[in-house]
């Protein structure tokens, strides 16, 4: 009797020790061939004889919480491309009587062009008033739309996108009578280059 108890003991313990083993990555527990860690009655793990407490990191053992992992950053919204909307313009250079020397001051004009996003064209159109021969207002016409677009050149602005034309004196925007030197006051709105901006802003 004794000699069977003495093989069924050692029977046992072979089998125990073909199943249990070290924990593969903390040798504090032992495990089935499952990966799966023992434990007692209790729902405690089971520890092999190597355990310490620095052991103690395995998932629901020996009341050991693993830290919840950090939430990763929502990434940075995507800033939206600013639209690209119209920016026509119009501007008008007044002259003086018979004249085709830019008095007026076209830094205005320079400014807006430069805050541009794109440029198309820079259209120029001379006009004058209606005293004199009509082919001499339509070279007059012309010759101040030119001189615009000489100052505008000279500022930066690239000739490429200017056209210059003239409209002599068949568009005029003044309503004048009389003669003399009042009659050339009140045509001053008539004698003008009448610049047309075409292009694209940001739409902020």
């Amino acid at each position: 009797m004794k000699k069977f108890a003495l093989s069924a003991g050692v029977a046992l313990a072979m089998t125990l020790s073909a199943v249990a083993q070290a924990h593969p990555t903390n040798q504090g527990y032992v495990e089935d061939s499952s990966a799966t860690i023992w434990r007692n009655s209790f729902g405690e793990c089971w520890h092999t004889g190597f355990f310490t407490e620095a052991d103690a990191t395995v998932e629901g053992c020996d009341g050991y919480q693993a830290m919840a992992k950090a939430e990763e950053p929502a990434p940075a919204p995507v800033p939206a491309a600013p639209m690209m909307v119209s920016a026509d313009k119009k501007f008008s250079l007044f002259f003086d009587f018979d004249s085709a020397k830019v008095e007026e001051d076209i830094s205005a004009i320079v400014n807006y062009i430069g805050s541009m996003s794109k440029l198309d064209n820079v259209d120029l159109v001379g006009n004058a008033d209606f005293i004199g021969n009509a082919d001499y207002n339509q070279r007059l016409g012309q010759r101040r739309a030119e001189a615009v677009a000489s100052e505008l050149r000279a500022a930066g602005v690239d000739g490429g996108k200017i056209s210059v034309s003239s409209l002599g004196e068949s568009a005029p925007v003044a309503s004048c009578s009389g003669r003399g030197a009042a009659l050339i006051a009140c045509l001053r709105a008539d004698r003008r280059v009448d610049v047309q901006i075409s292009g694209d802003k940001k739409d902020m």
